[in-house]
């Protein structure tokens, strides 16, 4: 049961100055008008882009409570045109602030608003160096103003479209004190770069392409970290995300900055943005020309949230975005699409009758959602349930959207299966028994309990351990929220431990797939620990670790979506978070843990089965990809990878473990290694033995070794063999004499004991006719005839 949205008016308008003026503007303009609301909610102002007449102009109306004198700004051709309308922090007193009013070459007055004084010039400035500049877009972060600007090239019969890189991305401080305003040195993110749309965030600036940059730049986001001095490159879809430190003015070129990405990004599709904002939390959104809604987050992931209806958007067709807490607004062709961000779940769709709607800021209310239109001011809020008795608004909701998805999946038919059809269908009756029963269940809690039809009775029966189970999580949640600080970490610990259990016991889709990944993000040691508890990971008597999980857990834990499914969003498969919660908080144990998912898979999956984890890429391998991941390496890091390789027992890993082993020179391990892997195999023991024979050919360095490598000889191996090898892998000597002064040359002393043993061992073919030689009667004997 979804609450019902109400929209009310707040004003009309009559509690601002010249209230009347503002409906005019508003219901006059040809053109959509551009609003802002202050930082204090207080004043709005109106930017007119229409073409004269009427002249373009700001207008700003505030409220009747603070009074003052009204500001209003013309201008017309040929004064360049308005860039946009700023708000900047200022360090005169907490909260106030300034308006910045900033045109194309880079002129800015500063005005700033005293109560019952009215708006007053601070200061003129010039914000740009050149007198040719021309800016583009600007933004506002704290007290900086950061801009893209157009640098035209000094020739001027030059073609401009040759001129792809000629748009800069510039940032200065603007210091508003009591003695007047100061605008600190420009500071250069990015030159020789195309045209840029900047956004900001409290913590970040994003830049999104222009319409009409240059391809390959429009196939990703630039993301600038300024705290960090860092310029990220994300192309989202793909996954891709580089960042880089600008150190000095040369790392900030753009086309160095591309260097080592070119060869990617060239064959990536352009990105598709018809709008984009930045939302409350610090993230981008951004839609596509389709109607797909999407989040980037500061670090370069992407995000899917909502698709909007109508089909695809035209260029000139306005959709507005704005966040309210955890509610994403969204405004197209007169319909209100209210969005919870988080699961992407649409709580609200209403159609307005306003012709033209501009979200404000809502002061005091995160979640509220306040809309300006041509006769007021209205607020959108939800009503509450009047029986309380009934169960969450979501709750049963959620059970029928799951179904939703599931039936949808299994479906042959191409038409969209809804909520409202699946209530009303009367086909599927499961969600319908199970919204039954969990409706039955809530109001036996509130003490109001109904019967419930005979026909569900036995499914309750059957269910009720996993209601009950739900009713404790639900407990558990309420009990995080009210703890004291001390009990919360010891609550969230088995918060986390029930939801892991839950997800390892439930389909692993890459929905849950993603939560779990959110789950081990925000809580590695909960996570951990919880992860130990299903597994049930321990150390027996003798040291060694052992799993008593079920074959099911097993199967989630190696199964469900792989890393091609997922593609690179920053979503990992599951065998992948264990192994990183392994190295973080029990490195130890990580080769035996892979080790022991060998042995369960061997046991479930036939050998090279395609549906096993081992017939895509070896545990192993996996494994080695997290510790790949890591960003500083160490020695053990180095010991790890060689354990990882040496525990899969596969010929390639243990070749490649001993040759790792040989260029570090650890010589008395090479050997370990050599007699320990050489008897999984006479295949893998040749290729170890002349591995070592070549190794003994070239130094000295394995002659306090040769008593325990000459047994491990081949029995196939003869001695002109090993004298071939040994010829060919001996050091190319640059000493004209015979023999070397410093005493380190292979001599036949050193290779006697291996031939003596080569030598003296049986021939193959003598063991293999030895019984027939050794035969006391020779020719055998005739059968005896059947008559």
């Amino acid at each position: 049961m979804k609450r019902a949205g109400i929209l009310r008016q707040v004003s009309d308008f009559s509690d601002f100055s010249r209230g009347h003026w503002l409906q005019e503007l508003l219901c006059q303009a040809e053109e959509p008008s551009h609003v802002l609301s202050s930082p204090d909610g207080q004043h709005l102002l109106v930017l007119q882009k229409s073409r004269p007449p009427p002249k373009p102009r700001v207008v700003a109306f505030q409220r009747h409570s603070i009074g003052g004198a009204d500001l209003e700004r013309n201008w017309q051709p040929p004064q360049p045109a308005l860039v946009g309308l700023v708000f900047l922090q200022s360090s005169v007193t907490s909260g106030s602030w300034v308006l910045a009013i900033v045109w194309e070459h880079g002129r800015t007055e500063v005005w700033h608003f005293v109560v019952a004084v009215g708006w007053q010039l601070l200061q003129t400035l010039e914000l740009c160096q050149g007198a040719r500049a021309r800016i583009v877009s600007v933004c506002s972060q704290g007290a900086s103003l950061a801009w893209c600007e157009e640098r035209p090239p000094l020739d001027a019969h030059l073609d401009m479209s040759r001129c792809a890189f000629r748009f800069c991305v510039c940032t200065r401080a603007l210091e508003v004190g009591e003695q007047g305003v100061r605008l600190g040195s420009i500071r250069i993110v990015l030159h020789n770069s195309p045209e840029y749309q900047i956004l900001a965030s409290p913590q970040h600036v994003f830049l999104v392409p222009a319409a009409a940059s240059f391809a390959t730049a429009s196939k990703f986001l630039l993301i600038w970290h300024p705290e960090k001095a860092k310029l990220a490159i994300t192309a989202p879809s793909a996954g891709f995300v580089h960042s880089k430190v600008l150190h000095s003015s040369s790392d900030s070129d753009f086309r160095k900055l591309l260097l080592g990405s070119v060869g990617l990004l060239s064959g990536l599709a352009p990105l598709d943005i018809h709008t984009s904002a930045v939302s409350n939390s610090g993230g981008l959104l951004l839609v596509s020309t389709k109607g797909a809604v999407n989040m980037v987050e500061p670090d370069g992931t992407q995000r899917h949230i909502f698709d909007l209806e109508g089909g695809p958007l035209a260029q000139g067709r306005p959709v507005q975005l704005k966040t309210f807490g955890s509610t994403l607004a969204c405004m197209l062709a007169g319909v209100l699409y209210l969005i919870d961000q988080n699961s992407g779940r649409l709580i609200e769709k209403k159609i307005l009758s306003m012709k033209e709607v501009h979200f404000l800021e809502s002061l005091g209310e995160e979640d509220g959602i306040q809309l300006l239109t041509q006769t007021g001011i209205y607020s959108f809020s939800f009503s509450k349930p009047e029986d309380s008795s009934r169960p969450e608004p979501c709750l049963v909701e959620m059970v029928f959207e799951e179904a939703c998805r599931y039936y949808q999946r299994r479906s042959l038919s191409s038409s969209k299966l809804t909520v409202e059809k699946l209530k009303k269908g009367g086909v599927f009756q499961a969600p319908v028994a199970l919204a039954a029963i969990l409706q039955h269940s809530l109001r036996q809690k509130q003490k109001t309990a109904q019967g419930l039809p005979d026909t569900y009775a036995k499914l309750l029966s059957t269910v009720n351990l996993e209601l009950q189970s739900y009713m404790s999580l639900e407990l558990l949640k309420t009990c995080v929220v009210c703890a004291p600080e001390s009990e919360v970490e010891s609550y969230c610990e088995e918060l986390v431990e029930q939801e892991v259990s839950r997800v390892l016991h439930s389909d692993m889709d890459k929905d849950n797939l993603a939560y779990l990944n959110s789950i081990f993000a925000s809580f590695p040691r909960a996570a951990w620990k919880a992860t130990r508890s299903c597994l049930q990971l321990q150390q027996n008597g003798d040291g060694l670790l052992v799993a008593r999980a079920t074959p099911e857990v097993w199967k989630k834990v190696l199964g469900g979506p792989q890393q091609e499914e997922l593609g690179h969003n920053g979503v990992v498969p599951l065998f992948e978070l264990i192994c990183a919660s392994f190295l973080r908080f029990k490195p130890k144990w990580l080769p035996s843990f892979v080790e022991l998912t060998q042995q369960y898979v061997s046991i479930s999956w036939a050998y090279s089965s395609k549906e096993g984890p081992e017939g895509r890429v070896p545990l192993y391998k996996r494994a080695l990809g997290v510790l790949a991941r890591k960003s500083k390496r160490s020695e053990a890091d180095d010991e790890m990878e060689l354990e990882l390789l040496l525990c899969s027992k596969r010929p390639k890993a243990v070749l490649q473990a001993l040759h790792l082993l040989i260029c570090l020179k650890r010589w008395q391990r090479v050997v370990e290694v050599a007699e320990k892997f050489s008897k999984l195999s006479p295949l893998l023991n040749k290729e170890i033995f002349t591995t070592l024979l070549a190794e003994f050919a070239q130094h000295r360095e394995l002659d306090p070794y040769l008593d325990m490598l000459w047994p491990l000889c081949p029995a196939e191996l003869t001695a002109s063999d090993i004298l071939t090898m040994v010829l060919q892998h001996l050091p190319q000597s640059q000493d004209p004499v015979p023999f070397s002064s410093e005493g380190n040359q292979l001599t036949v002393g050193l290779l006697k004991p291996l031939l003596q043993r080569v030598v003296q061992r049986p021939c193959v073919q003598d063991e293999m006719y030895s019984d027939a030689l050794q035969s006391p009667i020779f020719p055998p004997p005739t059968p005896p005839r059947e008559h």
